[in-house]
């Protein structure tokens, strides 16, 4: 089947649920997605709420509490949204090609390995027996075991051993997350190895952000082209193709169908948070947004995206909120000009977001 780039852009925002059938809580979501950017934790709960029923970011956060969601490093040593007992097998799938190339980074930043472990001992000494604890005092107790936390060791320190396994941020307090120890906190972990993993990570991805290509998947996750289509190649019969300007593209069999019934909605006004999945989840995001205005939703490359405006399934512009409280409104900045529609929506959009 052949189908337009709009097309498929429209057919992203069914897969995700950001249009159609919500998914019936927040660990549904990451749990059909694969994974959520959580770079940006309340822009993460605002993702993941607006693909739900109750559309709730207490409810998410309430997840994170339960311990059925748990953010961390799963994949390209970037922060994510997932469902618990999915952390260990994608750490154990994806962690390993992270890990060799941190290397540099801890002779950089003068971190040895006899440093991290002594680190490690300390982290499940101050954790063990359900014990939380946030950023700062978790530092703290590294350092008095004698590892020097300062400047960027310190969050290298909490990355690796949330990257190698031995932490994991869960429980909310005060709008922050604590750490915990993973092998405690997560109580059913899912174990998946090899191909059967590859092919696991590849279904989940293209179900729940198809239609997309080989290269999206490998970009998502960062894995290799060659294991990502080891993966697709056990996915496949799941999954229906279709073609775009001479591409192969892979989704769900049920999403095209789910599109013609919220096709009005799919194409309506959405305004999505920053680091959004609708575009981060892409190596090619064209479909959705215009080459010439890539820049305008990440300014100068710094790897900080902005909230979006979406209308017709194309990104149309940026947003942010403005004031505080009372006097909270927000700003919108079209990459051209909003059709009148869309401008007039937009503060009733806002105001409808979780």
């Amino acid at each position: 089947m052949r189908v337009s780039p709009r097309e498929v852009a429209l057919l992203r925002l069914v897969a995700q649920r950001v249009a159609g059938p919500p998914f019936a809580d927040a660990a549904a979501a990451v749990r059909a997605l694969g994974a959520v950017q959580g770079q940006d934790l309340p822009g993460a709960l605002t993702s993941v709420a607006l693909r739900t029923a109750g559309r709730s970011r207490a409810g998410v956060a309430a997840a994170l509490d339960a311990g059925d969601v748990v953010r961390s490093w799963p994949m390209r040593g970037t922060l994510h949204l997932v469902a618990a007992e999915d952390l260990p097998w994608m750490l154990d799938l994806l962690g390993p090609r992270v890990l060799a190339g941190a290397a540099r980074r801890r002779a950089t930043v003068g971190l040895t390995e006899a440093d991290l472990e002594r680190a490690r001992e300390a982290a499940a000494g101050a954790l063990s027996g359900g014990r939380r604890s946030g950023r700062t005092d978790l530092l703290a107790a590294i350092g008095a075991a004698g590892v020097d936390v300062s400047g960027q060791r310190g969050y290298h320190t909490l990355w690796y051993l949330a990257q190698t396994g031995t932490l994991v941020l869960g429980p909310t307090a005060a709008g922050d997350q604590a750490f915990v120890l993973l092998d405690e906190w997560v109580r059913s972990p899912r174990r998946l190895e090899g191909e059967e993993a590859l092919g696991e990570l590849a279904l989940r991805y293209f179900t729940g952000h198809g239609p997309a290509t080989v290269a999206d998947l490998a970009r998502w996750a960062g894995t290799t082209v060659r294991d990502a289509r080891t993966g697709l190649a056990l996915a496949r019969p799941r999954l229906e193709t279709i073609t775009v300007e001479g591409t192969e593209l892979h989704l769900d069999p049920a999403t095209p169908e789910r599109l013609t019934a919220c096709r009005a909605e799919a194409g309506a006004l959405h305004l999505l948070p920053g680091f959004d999945e609708f575009v981060l989840g892409y190596a090619d995001r064209t479909c959705a947004v215009p080459a010439e205005f890539a820049h305008r939703i990440v300014p100068g490359g710094n790897g900080v995206f902005r909230a979006t405006v979406v209308s017709g399934g194309g990104v149309v512009g940026t947003w942010r909120w403005t004031g505080r409280g009372t006097g909270r409104a927000v700003a919108a900045e079209p990459f051209t000009a909003f059709a009148d529609d869309v401008a007039a929506g937009i503060p009733g959009a806002a105001a409808r977001l979780p």
